[in-house]
């Protein structure tokens, strides 16, 4: 058992104390380059450190944080080789907070036996908290939230596809049959934001090609715990340290067999 209020109390500690004061205030060196198209704030990095400490405090088990996983890439090696293990990601959508846009979320998942098992994501503009427990639900603010059906057609259907880290051939089919559905955008570049818009109505489906941990394993929870499916596009099950690519995640199985058969084939 463990304490799913600890950990929520565990994020808002880090937006307070650490990410909402740098918010539009980053000063200059406060920004770095990761890696080539990737960067990292200090906001980042201080989070992950507070929110780490404390939720070793919550469940004795290894925290593996994505700035951490930066500087050490076989942290994720505990999702598979560990009875319990953490996820963070301290600050999702980094460079919407870079550029003072309000879509951002600071993200945990606690993960048992290669399965998540509770899921949060905090938004700190919005001023919404997200917690989802496998086989107990999904909850915005105390509120049992429960996703409706898609449309039956795509042509009502409104999605978000993140193109950018697909293949050449892939992008193009979904540059054509883009105009089958009602709308497909690139989403918030944030999946803390791009999660709850499904798991709320306001998407009927969201489609990634890179799947890191950290991103995935709190939303893909909270929509099937909200009643949505998210599966790999073959079909099978997502495990956050399985390091397969491409995550369908849909409003019901219907819309799911639906985009996979327009958009992916």
């Amino acid at each position: 058992m463990f304490d799913v209020d600890a950990v929520t109390a565990i994020l808002h500690e880090a937006v307070e104390e650490v990410i909402l004061p740098r918010f539009r205030a980053l000063a200059e060196g406060q920004v770095m380059e990761k890696s080539p198209g990737e960067i990292v704030t200090v906001a980042d990095r201080e989070a992950e450190e507070l929110i780490s400490g404390r939720l070793r405090a919550v469940v004795d088990a290894p925290v593996v944080g994505e700035e951490a996983a930066s500087d050490d890439p076989s942290l994720p090696r505990a999702l598979n080789e560990e009875p319990v293990a953490w996820l963070v990601d301290p600050l999702d959508g980094t460079r919407n907070f870079v550029n003072g846009r309000p879509e951002y979320a600071v993200m945990a998942a606690l993960v048992r036996g290669g399965e998540t098992v509770a899921a949060w994501i905090v938004q700190p503009c919005a001023r919404r908290v997200y917690v989802a427990e496998r086989g107990s639900g999904t909850w915005r603010d105390g509120v049992r939230v429960r996703r409706s059906p898609a449309p039956a057609s795509p042509a009502d259907m409104r999605g978000a596809v993140l193109t950018r880290f697909f293949g050449p051939d892939a992008r193009r089919r979904m540059e054509e049959e883009a105009p089958r559905f009602a709308s497909v955008g690139p989403g918030a570049y944030c999946a803390g934001v791009d999660y709850p818009r499904l798991v709320e109505g306001e998407l009927d489906f969201v489609l990634f090609h890179r799947t890191l941990p950290w991103d995935h394993a709190p939303g893909s929870l909270m929509l099937a715990e909200a009643g949505g499916v998210s599966l790999r596009p073959d079909g099978s099950a997502y495990r956050p340290g399985d390091g397969a690519v491409g995550l369908l995640n849909a409003a019901d199985e219907a819309c799911w067999k639906t985009v996979r058969s327009l958009l992916v084939g």
